[in-house]
């Protein structure tokens, strides 16, 4: 028997392949849904109970850590975790950590949306131990081509790699389409140019969208911003402004919509015009860069270090002292455009150093008090300027009306 945990846009139609080729299965879901011809259960737990397969096809790690918790006292010794969610590979180590040592781990995600899940025509990035590939090998194919990647955790980890090329794909495509219209070029024009191009098989995916509005959302804007999120990299500046376009489309309220939604967004803001700010309750910066940039509702404040009116270093190795005088500056960056934190999407820190981050994270912990925002910390080799241990930057939604 197989259990199916998590019927959302891809989900259903993934359970419902596994019942048409002949599985007994049982599902679950958050919001209750059902699967014709599976039995629904009433918790995580129900529905593992007697599955030697157990699916997750959940919406991030926290999702999946949450469920997989709840079903662990059903799950039964010798049973098989397929993760089919786009999570990562830490977090594939996460719960292998977490699962009992008698129950098997392959982590699945997958590339495809909405139509390829419902004809089965996904491509499956399957990684585990081989004997735990062995197990899932036929059911995976329910669902399309499996490619295995690896050990495990190299599924998790080729998911999130292809997604940094293909999701900033898009987010590129629609900045040179608003450029184009800046500059006066005609955009089916510049279409079907590009369409020559090696982006030709991606502009006409896309390009019903940008002539007709956003598809049916398929794979959802915040999914998208998510799975960036997930793979941030220093190494990958283009996806991490890919990300931050991403996150700034989700706070202004367009993260369930297709993520074919973002050409509008890109021309939205384009037209809306952008503000440069310097407020005067930060120190000035050297005048290469604006201290926040405002784009309708969206406020994109730069990465605020700890360095004193005269250019001195704050607090020098001092990593508490150090986090507090960034964090004031950024509420009051946030202040000066009627801002808090509690309006803030998203957050990314710097560390030179990233077994300080305790010291950080008391201090953040301090001025972030509310449901926290999504988050990315990295270590870097060092910051601009010796004795420097964190720059913060953010992103905030700024509240209507202000």
């Amino acid at each position: 028997m197989i259990s199916f945990l998590g019927l959302g846009h891809m989900g259903a139609l993934m359970a419902r392949r596994l019942v048409e080729a002949g599985h007994k299965v049982t599902v679950w879901n958050r919001t209750p849904r059902t699967v014709e011809g599976a039995f629904s259960a009433a918790s995580p737990a129900e529905a593992v109970a007697e599955a030697e397969l157990v699916v997750t096809m959940l919406s991030d790690p926290a999702a999946v850590r949450r469920v997989l918790a709840d079903a662990a006292p059903g799950l039964r010794p010798g049973a098989l975790v397929v993760e089919m969610s786009t999570i990562g590979p830490e977090a594939v180590a996460e719960l292998r950590d977490r699962l009992p040592s008698q129950v098997g781990l392959v982590d699945a995600p997958v590339l495809g949306s909405v139509q390829p899940a419902r004809d089965g025509t996904l491509t499956v990035l399957a990684g585990g131990l081989p004997e735990d590939l062995a197990r899932c090998r036929e059911v995976l194919g329910v669902f399309g081509h499996v490619r295995e990647a690896g050990g495990p955790g190299a599924g998790a980890a080729m998911k999130l790699a292809v997604m940094s090329a293909l999701v900033p794909a898009q987010v590129l495509l629609a900045e040179t389409l608003a450029y184009g219209e800046a500059t006066g070029v005609d955009t089916a024009a510049l279409l079907d140019v590009l369409g020559e191009t090696p982006l030709g098989t991606l502009v006409e995916r896309i390009r019903p969208a940008v002539e007709n509005g956003p598809f049916e959302t398929r794979y959802a804007l915040g999914l998208a911003a998510k799975d960036l999120v997930l793979a941030s990299h220093p190494a990958q500046t283009l996806a991490a402004a890919a990300r931050d376009r991403l996150l700034g489309a989700a706070a202004a309220g367009l993260g369930d919509r297709d993520l074919t939604a973002v050409f509008g967004h890109v021309g939205a803001a384009r037209r809306a015009g952008v503000r440069k700010l310097n407020p005067a309750t930060v120190p000035a910066t050297n005048g290469l860069y604006s201290h926040a940039t405002r784009t309708g509702d969206l406020l994109f404040v730069s990465g605020q270090v700890a360095l004193d009116e005269a250019g001195q270093v704050v607090g020098e190795g001092d990593m508490t002292r150090q986090s507090e005088h960034v964090m004031e500056s950024l509420a009051r960056i946030l202040a000066d455009q009627g801002c808090t934190f509690d309006d803030v999407t998203h957050i990314r820190t710097h560390l030179t150093d990233m077994s300080l981050l305790p010291e950080y994270g008391a201090v953040r912990r301090r001025h972030i008090t509310g449901e926290p925002p999504a988050s990315t910390t990295v270590e870097v080799s060092r910051l601009f300027r010796p004795g420097l241990l964190i720059e913060v930057e953010v992103i905030a939604a700024i509240p209507a009306g202000r």
